[in-house]
């Protein structure tokens, strides 16, 4: 008599729980995500891309990275070994050395400039 009244127990709030979910008010006619606006004129696409310099120093490869014309990172790619960044995160000339596969990239962004 007591396996009965042990799976009644635990079947009751289970059923319960059911019913209270199929109860919920269904949502409503969702509509489809607009577009988003036409690119402004005077800007292209090639704008958002940065252009890419592939150069042979030596055995080593380097990949120069620019944006609107600046120089922003660089990957070096020696023979032996695993390639190191120089980063620019501050936009003042000065980088940074970083190993590994991809530089950690906390976001900044320009508040104010002169």
């Amino acid at each position: 008599m007591r396996t009965p009244l042990f799976k009644l127990l635990i079947v009751a709030p289970l059923f319960a729980f059911t019913l209270s979910a199929s109860a919920q008010d269904k949502p409503a006619r969702l509509e489809d995500v607009p577009a988003p606006p036409p690119i402004p004129a005077g800007v292209t696409e090639e704008d958002f891309e940065p252009q890419v310099t592939i150069v042979k120093r030596g055995e080593d490869v380097v990949e120069e990275y620019r944006a609107h014309g600046k120089l922003y990172m660089v990957k070096v790619t020696p023979p032996h070994g695993t390639p190191y960044y120089l980063v620019d995160r501050r936009g003042d000339g000065t980088f940074e050395h970083i190993t590994g596969e991809k530089p950690l990239s906390v976001p900044m962004w320009v508040v104010k400039s002169w």
